[in-house]
């Protein structure tokens, strides 16, 4: 099989790999402006509530590098300047729209010494190995066209005794509760994207994303393969997100 004919998917649909990093952007780059107040609608408030958990768990020490993979807006490395007290991050993102939104953040203004904005793919790094105290990724490893290669890539980057932290989505062990989401999701998150966003397709996507996203046993194992140790997951409200954590050791 050839690199082109090589196939992915793209929410329920099948594309090729080679054409899914377009896509994503396509869709990040329609709801950029708006990313973060969806994440507010969406989650009724609740993502901040698992950012602050991937916090608490993580406990950021001064003077730490952070690498924040699809950092997007920026949440996750505010978040993580403001506990360590000092330190850097590097928010790294596909969608270049995503950082510009970012930047325009408050936090942004305040600690413009302390960020880096750079666009680049998660599966090919644009870091020397062993750079990086921590990397995190918040809801974006699922985008990722083959998640594996961007796991092997935080291995790599991160320095002997670095911290990987991933959050994402993920499966309500209850089939009935799983059931319940999976009629919240397809039914009133697209709407939500249309009302607020104007946006119903890249909304779809994003509930189709989550549901083709292994669970999290699967994921933890993937998490493995790629050289972390002491690897392991906390379920957040149900399942309904789940943290994976990692080291370099």
């Amino acid at each position: 099989m050839t690199e082109s004919d090589k196939t992915t998917h793209f929410g329920f649909e099948t594309v090729r790999e080679e054409d899914k990093a377009s896509r994503v952007q396509g869709v990040f780059s329609s709801v950029a402006s708006k990313y973060d107040i969806m994440n507010d609608v969406m989650s009724g408030g609740v993502h901040r509530l698992w950012k602050d958990a991937m916090m608490d768990w993580l406990a950021p020490r001064a003077g730490q590098k952070l690498l924040d993979v699809a950092g997007g807006t920026g949440d996750i490395s505010f978040r993580f300047l403001k506990r360590a007290g000092s330190g850097h991050a590097t928010v790294l993102d596909l969608t270049e729209p995503m950082l510009v939104a970012g930047r325009k953040r408050a936090e942004a203004e305040s600690m413009h010494d302390s960020l880096d904005w750079v666009v680049g793919d998660a599966m090919a790094l644009p870091f020397p190995d062993n750079t990086f105290d921590v990397y995190t990724i918040s809801f974006g490893i699922r985008n990722v066209t083959r998640p594996q290669e961007a796991l092997n890539e935080a291995f790599r980057v991160l320095r002997p005794g670095g911290r990987l932290m991933v959050l994402e989505f993920s499966q309500l062990p209850n089939p009935l509760m799983q059931k319940a989401y999976d009629a919240y999701s397809f039914n009133v998150i697209p709407r939500m994207g249309q009302l607020i966003a104007n946006d119903r397709d890249s909304y779809q996507y994003l509930v189709e994303s989550i549901r083709n996203f292994p669970d999290q046993e699967t994921f933890l194992g993937m998490v493995r393969t790629a050289g972390f140790e002491n690897a392991k997951y906390r379920n957040l409200t149900l399942g309904v997100a789940a943290l994976h954590s990692g080291w370099k050791l």
